[in-house]
This record gives C-alpha cells, sequence and structure tokens, in this order.
C-alpha cells in the first residue's frame, strides 16, 4: 500500500503524448479495461506499422472542442460493454497522469458517447498505484 495514490469514483487526469489534459475520468473497479470516446476513427499505416488516427472531445462541456489523436496500434481486443455486447476494438497505449504520478495505461478506442464521461480508467490502468475510495470525488486536482 505504500506510495499508492488514493482516488475518488471521478477524477481529472491528463493523458499528454496524446495532448489531452484535464480530462474527467470515471474510476471503475467493476472493468477490466480502460476506454475513451473517440470519433472519426480510423486506421492508417505509418512506415509499416498499423496506426489509428480519431478525434478526442477533452471537455464534457464543450462538444465543439476536438483534439486530434494518432497512435500505434497495440493490440486489438473483444470486449463486454456494460450492456451486454461483445465489440471488437483498438486498443493503444499512452501515458496517464493524475495528480503529480504517470505511467503508461492500455485504453481502448469505442463510442462512449451515450456515457456521461468521456473516459473510463478499469482495473488493468490501475496497475498497482491506485486505491479507489467511491464515496469521494476529485482527491487529485
Amino acid at each position: 500500500m505504500k506510495n499508492k495514490i488514493i482516488v475518488g469514483a471521478l477524477e481529472v487526469c491528463h493523458l499528454p503524448k496524446l495532448g489531452i489534459k484535464n480530462l474527467s475520468v470515471r474510476v471503475d473497479t467493476g472493468a477490466q479495461t480502460s476506454s475513451i470516446h473517440v470519433d472519426n476513427l480510423k486506421k492508417v499505416t505509418k512506415k509499416g506499422k498499423p496506426w489509428v488516427e480519431f478525434d478526442i472531445h477533452p471537455n464534457l462541456y464543450d462538444v465543439n472542442e476536438v483534439t486530434r489523436c494518432e497512435s500505434s496500434i497495440k493490440d486489438i481486443r473483444w470486449v463486454k460493454s456494460s450492456n451486454g455486447t461483445r465489440q471488437q476494438r483498438f486498443v493503444i497505449e499512452t501515458d496517464f497522469q493524475i495528480g503529480e504520478q504517470s505511467w503508461p495505461i492500455l485504453i481502448t478506442l469505442t463510442d462512449r458517447s451515450d456515457m456521461t464521461y468521456m473516459m473510463l480508467l478499469g482495473r488493468e490502468g490501475m496497475k498497482d498505484k491506485i486505491l479507489v475510495d467511491p464515496a469521494q470525488t476529485f482527491l487529485c486536482e
């Protein structure tokens, strides 16, 4: 338990490699995989390797704010969503920062437009770095 961050059910994170700051994230110990809402997802090839290009809307309150991102594809996985449907998703690896700490995590790219928060932090992304107090929010601001 030494050096673990205590977080609430909702936090603010940064994804510096993607150019994203102050993104609201739902911390979900019931979800295995982290996911983020993306639009205009397109698979491309760069230097002979598979990549994806996509748009992220980092501001929950301003749908017109868009950040264009790109990343190499780390994996393609079948994921069971909260409504019980299985979906094949691209997986990227990027740095995740919360508070003063940062570490690499895997994130699936999906349509979360019907969800309240654009990003979900699952157990894999928490690694051994986080303890969750579900009764609290925004402990790391």
